[in-house]
């Protein structure tokens, strides 16, 4: 059974952009923090020096993503629950 969805085995899936990942997050009540600069920027050193030069690290809104020859193969980001005032 999936944990997540609590679909069962009838679970198919579904593949989303991560922006559409963050509307949704967003509408639950959540907030974007911010990412590390300088995890960031030790990141992109990192690929520069060692990985080929089609395979790219980037800040989107909150964003880290990681691409091969400018298509998005992950998303990562970091979330906190807004805080109703």
């Amino acid at each position: 059974m999936s944990v997540i969805a609590c679909e069962g085995p009838e679970r198919f899936p579904r593949p989303e952009t991560y922006k559409q990942w963050q509307v949704r997050i967003l509408r639950a009540g959540f907030r974007p923090a911010k990412l590390n600069k300088q995890i960031m920027k030790e990141g992109k050193k990192l690929v520069r020096e060692r990985y080929h030069k089609d395979f790219v690290i980037d800040n989107d809104n909150h964003w880290m993503v990681q691409g091969w020859k400018g298509r998005v193969i992950y998303a990562l980001s970091c979330w906190k629950h807004a805080k109703k005032q």
